[in-house]
């Protein structure tokens, strides 16, 4: 990878929580930082902070044509980007709402929305390797019913980010496969357990923690050439078994491309 205050970094969900104190990190370090959120108000005070060569992007991702819309923007914005991290996410509301494409929320934001920005974005991607993609997701992890994935029966919210994040880790793994040669690695984290963002009420790590954890996965030389990988913090994790069945993997990909065709 180039030093860090030659890249350009993307990440999303970056106006509080870990998305932020990342972004002030890597800024300090003086990379091109694309500050991704949904309020022009907290944007604004992100950039405010970070100050240099800070941008700001608003979209909600919920929305698959404002994702499609923020893939549009970076990309004529900047022709490089070393690094995509996928890290915007909900902890799932108390009942089932859906996106404004009809699909189950939680789904939507925490998974369908950073597999259709990686897809878009995968072409600069590669004109610009080494690159490396990098996806938050979670140790809390739930199978996926193919047969509701939407969870048109029995919704409950922890089933739902629990099924959304494994998505992230399936993705991340057959990602990697499909990008093997190209100098373009992705890799997924749990950053840390309970850590004092809006979804958590009682934490029982430091947000530092989690920063720690997915600072390395974006900038550390030692992970060069490192891909399809889901690290518990700064160690190597094991995702549930799913995420190693080739079948399921294949399902998910055919479902992720279907729901997300235009």
């Amino acid at each position: 990878m180039r030093p860090v205050h030659e890249q350009t970094i993307l990440i999303t969900g970056a106006t509080d929580g870990l998305g932020r104190a990342l972004a002030a990190e890597l800024a300090a370090e003086g990379a091109t930082v694309l500050v991704h959120g949904r309020s022009d108000e907290r944007g604004t005070a992100v950039l405010d902070e970070l100050g240099g060569r800070a941008s700001w992007y608003r979209a909600d991702l919920s929305s698959l044509a404002e994702t499609r819309a923020l893939a549009e923007a970076v990309r004529a914005d900047h022709p490089r980007l070393d690094v995509l991290v996928n890290n915007a996410g909900i902890g799932g509301p108390a009942e089932r709402e859906e996106s404004a494409d009809g699909h189950e929320r939680t789904f939507a934001v925490n998974y369908l929305s950073g597999y259709l920005l990686t897809r878009l974005l995968l072409p600069t991607l590669v004109s610009s390797a080494p690159a490396r993609i990098v996806n938050v997701s979670s140790l809390g992890q739930q199978a996926i019913d193919f047969d509701d994935v939407m969870l048109t029966r029995g919704y409950g919210r922890v089933r739902a980010y629990c099924q959304s994040k494994l998505a992230q880790i399936l993705f991340t793994v057959d990602l990697a496969a499909e990008l093997d040669g190209t100098g373009v690695t992705a890799n997924a984290l749990h950053p840390a357990t309970y850590m004092p963002t809006k979804m958590v009420s009682s934490p029982t790590s430091t947000l530092e923690e989690g920063v720690r954890a997915t600072h390395r996965l974006v900038t550390d030389p030692a992970l060069d050439g490192v891909s399809g990988r889901f690290f518990d913090g700064l160690d190597e994790g094991r995702a549930d078994a799913q995420a190693h069945d080739p079948d399921a993997r294949a399902r998910l990909r055919a479902l992720s491309d279907a729901l997300t065709a235009p």
